[in-house]
């Protein structure tokens, strides 16, 4: 069986007292995650839900997500986690392309997923006990065999088009990047991690996240990022490893206080997603002193982690991401699809047996995406001669703020609904908290006013918070090329300064 609750029945037969997740107050071992698992599969069950069916998560983190993820999975559906900062019209849009049969939300979250074809809300109590929800009289399906290449997965994320795509993962999927992993980090049943990412995210789900509890290690989750909760939870817990946004490592190292906690367990904490600075990792040394930070590269589309730096080499090939793992290969070509050799510059492109299939629905964009079996990340690097990869520059008109992907073209799809907008391009700029914050660029019609507290209500009518422009610059014209494209590069240059 590949189905994700067959490692779950298996430590809880052969471990049914270790402890699998810490959620809070409530401690969770293989042998109540287990009966958790199956108590929810039967309420899904008695939903409707079957095999290849969809059911949506949009939750904060809590036991109750993982539990949801084991119990769709147990019943061969198809896993649909949902980002809870989206707004109204977004989670309408993924939930009806995604074809959901069913939708579970902390209750929290009802007046943005209202109108959901079966709809499921959850409290605090079900959050930390499925139970509380489901009860317990119903009896207890049979796991629905799955195949390797079957979906237990489909995550949403923001394109260059004017609409997120789903990115299809299956169970070789999810497995051969648990293997990779397990090889790169070391993992064994002795790790216990700290999540503190949001779970809806392949960094949090993924880097290495479940791959711990299919080991038979524990996972203590966090709802929402504190550095203070956290860092007592490392001390209190013994934890031994973390993945943390950039955003949220910067938090962590300056928070007041870091100093007086025990430390000495963590091991090892995954970051990425920006260059990651000298100073910064040597800090992170200093508060952790057992600990190493590792640089890693990775998509959605690949499940996470298709690099990690190497233990050693931080300083030596600082901004580097570090080399391909085990089961995934990097190769930088050119738009034509050739492979250029090493040191120059060229779209990074990757090929293994964690890489998507494609997109849900979307055959034409999944063609786009491929050269052959090598998937176009739509990011710019290189290799060096080590076959280490550096990250020089987003292809894809992509933002990244505080760990999130904002397509800057869904914002800009937005203020092009205002009435006084003539043109516009979005792009991120340098920013000291987030790592680059969105500032929309606008040329007006005649006679026209705008100011930003009215840009940014309209997009947050329309977005989610985050990707609602944190600057508004107006200007006669955008810079273009001969052939009318704007030049974002340019217009970063100009407003490079803003912070």
């Amino acid at each position: 069986m590949v189905n994700l609750s067959a490692f779950i029945r298996n430590h809880a037969f052969r471990t049914p007292g270790a402890l699998a997740i810490v959620y809070g107050a409530t401690r969770i071992t293989y042998a109540d995650l287990w009966d958790r698992v199956q108590h929810l599969a039967a309420w899904l069950k008695a939903e409707g839900v079957g095999p290849d069916d969809v059911v949506a998560a949009f939750m904060k983190n809590s036991a109750a997500f993982l539990e949801l993820s084991f119990a769709v999975s147990h019943l061969g559906g198809i896993f649909l986690p949902i980002n809870y900062r989206l707004a109204r019209d977004e989670a309408a849009y993924i939930i009806g392309d995604a074809g959901a049969k069913v939708v579970v939300a902390d209750a929290e979250f009802a007046n943005v997923v209202e109108g959901a074809p079966k709809l499921a809300l959850l409290d605090a109590a079900a959050q930390a006990d499925i139970r509380t929800f489901t009860g317990t009289g119903r009896r207890a399906p049979e796991m629905h065999p799955r195949k390797p290449e079957d979906l237990f997965r489909l995550m949403y994320t923001s394109g260059t088009t004017d609409r997120p795509k789903g990115v299809m993962h299956t169970y070789d999927n999810y497995y051969w990047k648990c293997m990779d992993h397990v090889i790169a980090l070391g993992l064994s049943a002795e790790d216990r991690l700290v999540c503190v990412g949001p779970l809806y995210h392949v960094g949090a789900y993924d880097l290495p996240g479940t791959a711990v509890l299919w080991l038979g290690g524990m996972m203590c989750v966090h709802r929402d990022f504190d550095a203070g909760a956290m860092l007592a939870s490392i001390e209190a817990e013994r934890l031994t490893g973390a993945w943390m946004a950039p955003v949220m490592l910067g938090m962590t190292l300056s928070h007041e206080g870091r100093e007086t906690y025990d430390l000495s367990s963590l091991r090892w904490c995954v970051g990425g997603g920006e260059k990651t600075p000298e100073g910064r990792i040597r800090a992170f040394t200093d508060l952790f002193p057992q600990g190493r930070y590792i640089d890693a590269y990775g998509l959605t589309e690949t499940c996470s982690g298709d690099t990690l730096m190497l233990p050693g080499r931080e300083i030596e090939k600082i901004g580097s991401t570090g080399p391909a793992l085990a089961h995934c290969e990097i190769s930088i070509r050119d738009d034509d699809g050739k492979a250029l050799p090493a040191g120059t510059e060229g779209e990074i492109c990757v090929r293994g047996p964690k890489v998507t299939r494609g997109y849900w629905n979307d055959p034409e964009k999944t063609a786009r995406s491929f050269h052959g079996d090598w998937f176009r990340t739509g990011d710019v690097g290189y290799l060096d001669a080590d076959g280490f990869l550096f990250l020089t520059d987003r292809k894809k008109d992509m933002i990244l703020s505080g760990g999130e992907n904002i397509a800057s073209s869904e914002v800009e799809r937005v203020i092009y609904q205002m009435p006084q907008v003539a043109d516009c391009a979005v792009i991120g700029v340098p920013d000291v908290q987030w790592g680059e914050k969105a500032v929309a660029v606008v040329t007006l019609k005649p006679g026209e006013t705008l100011d930003l507290d009215t840009l940014r209500a309209h997009c947050r009518a329309h977005l989610a918070g985050f990707k609602v422009p944190k600057g508004l610059h107006l200007t006669d014209a955008l810079p273009r090329n001969p052939s009318g494209k704007v030049l974002k590069r340019v217009l970063r240059e100009q407003l490079a300064g803003e912070a």
